[in-house]
């Protein structure tokens, strides 16, 4: 099992800001996506496929070829802008 995370805006528009989910094989990060963006809908590849969306696997930035494996802790999040 997984742990998925999503900050700012991303939990807003999902309506949740933590799930587990549970992994029959390791995935990608980009397989990840496509999963979950077929079980929840429209909703989920505005936020998902954007192509501004972070994420980060272990608390360490990750690409769609980063490799998820059990126990891991997957986030998602905006870019972050200040001043």
């Amino acid at each position: 099992m997984i742990t998925i995370l999503f900050f700012a805006k991303y939990r807003e528009q999902l309506g949740l800001g933590k799930m587990n989910f549970t992994l029959d094989t390791a995935l990608s990060v980009g397989d990840l996506k496509k999963r979950l963006v077929s079980d929840g809908g429209e909703k989920w590849a505005e936020v998902l496929l954007a192509d501004n969306t972070l994420c980060a696997v272990n608390q360490t930035i990750a690409n769609d070829s980063v490799e998820i494996n059990d126990g891991d802790e997957v986030a998602f999040y905006p870019p972050v802008t200040g001043g």
